[in-house]
């Protein structure tokens, strides 16, 4: 856009991937020529102690996972007056936009995005941190696999949080029911937000609506998912995740050792194809929301619910 800069860091800024309201994801190229994708915090957001604390978390967090299921961090400055990340850029569509360009997957693809997506988390535990924030908006559909993307959020295990007590960080429609109860995140949260994004990628919704944040979380606290219209051999892979209690969801280990049943689909490849430029600056950078824990079902039946607004986080 005109008012854009032309450079960060000395990278070359070729255009915009996406906008929020933590700030600008542009294309860009290094000084080798490599295409990288640069993450620009909004300078008002950047005075604010708070947040910049956890873009550095962010920054830490990213370093921390094989590149392998992620997009790999290759340079940052926490301390810019506008805060930047840069990390590899993946070709190909989240998977936002790719069911909004092109309909739900089909079962062998879901299969398929649920294997690597499993194996992500898998990594992302294995670090100790826990993502929070899994969405269709931030799992990128690249060649060879997904890619899990965006740690502004992500917190180690026992880490104390940075937000304010008697709020959930996260997007409403793909958290967990602890999330809204009283803020934990455990890696069977990520479980949890998996499973809602594999229904999600299968039906082209979220089994939970995507209207209000307090009618959504009151359906994830209280009631069961809506999985009509998924195919049948799909259900025992994610019904297993949407548990409402965390001890009771499966692990991603026993996940991955059910895909694996179906061996045949390592084979398939994810379509990604063209997507409308209107929906791709709609749905490239999508931001984390923060949303008030869930109040009891008696408050829920003392008023109605709030005019749906977007669910983009």
């Amino acid at each position: 856009m005109e008012h854009d800069p032309r450079e960060i860091g000395g990278y070359l800024l070729e255009g915009r991937l996406g906008a929020g309201g933590m700030g600008v994801v542009y294309r860009a190229r290094s000084v080798s020529g490599r295409q990288v994708a640069v993450k620009v915090i909004r300078p008002e957001l950047a005075a604010d102690a708070e947040f910049r604390a956890r873009f550095r978390l962010e920054v830490a967090a990213a370093r921390k996972v094989s590149g392998a299921f992620t997009a790999p961090v290759l340079d940052a400055d926490a301390d810019a007056p506008a805060p930047w990340l840069v990390t590899l850029f993946i070709p190909g569509p989240s998977l936002g936009e790719r069911v909004a360009g092109q309909g739900p997957l089909a079962p062998p693809e879901v299969r398929r995005l649920a294997a690597g997506l499993a194996e992500a988390l898998r990594e992302i535990h294995r670090v100790g941190l826990v993502h929070r924030d899994l969405k269709p908006g931030n799992v990128l559909l690249a060649e060879d696999g997904p890619r899990v993307i965006d740690f502004g959020i992500a917190r180690s295990a026992g880490e104390t949080q940075l937000t304010s007590t008697g709020v959930a960080v996260g997007t409403p429609p793909f958290m967990a029911p602890e999330q809204f109860r009283d803020g934990t995140a455990t890696a069977a949260t990520d479980v949890f937000a998996l499973g809602s994004v594999l229904a999600f990628a299968a039906t082209g919704r979220g089994p939970f609506g995507a209207d209000s944040s307090h009618a959504v979380g009151f359906r994830v606290v209280y009631e069961e998912p809506d999985l009509s219209g998924l195919a049948p051999e799909l259900y025992p892979l994610i019904i297993g995740c949407l548990a409402k209690e965390p001890a009771q969801r499966t692990t991603v280990d026993a996940l991955l050792r059910v895909i694996a049943e179906g061996a045949g689909e390592r084979t398939v490849q994810l379509r990604t194809g063209p997507v409308a430029p209107a929906v791709r600056q709609a749905a490239a950078a999508p931001q984390a929301a923060v949303t008030p824990t869930a109040p009891s079902p008696l408050a829920y039946t003392q008023r109605r619910a709030p005019p749906a607004p977007s669910a983009a986080g």
